[in-house]
């Protein structure tokens, strides 16, 4: 299993990308580490509110992902250099000012991949 420091995964974070949306939030990613894969959400939490993985959308290169579809059997490719947006809804999370923000993803070869990130509004 591959470990990766947690000072890169946190630049994979786009500063300065949170954004309100209506009963909801949207934050941008950049992979800076390499090929890769996503193999899975196992949440999104911003501030105190938790959304799991079928309240939670990435899309990239111009697909959208559902949560509940990314799996190790249907991983989504996250090539380098590549971008995306990933959309949580059901809940009011963003505050003005401070945002916490932390994002556990499944990689088939890092396993669960942790990034904790702050951003302000």
């Amino acid at each position: 299993m591959a470990i990766v420091p947690e000072f890169l995964i946190k630049r994979i974070y786009q500063k300065g990308s949170l954004k309100k949306l209506e009963n909801g939030a949207s934050i941008g990613l950049k992979n800076i580490l390499g090929p890769g894969l996503i193999s899975g959400f196992n949440y999104v939490k911003i501030n105190d509110v938790t959304f799991t993985q079928e309240n939670v959308t990435f899309t990239t290169n111009g697909k959208e992902y559902a949560g509940t579809e990314v799996s190790e059997d249907n991983p989504v490719v996250f090539r380098l250099g590549q971008s995306g947006v990933l959309t949580m809804n059901g809940q009011d999370c963003v505050v003005e000012g401070k945002n916490t923000i932390v994002i556990e993803a499944l990689n088939p070869e890092a396993g669960i991949v942790r990034l904790n990130a702050e951003d302000n509004v």
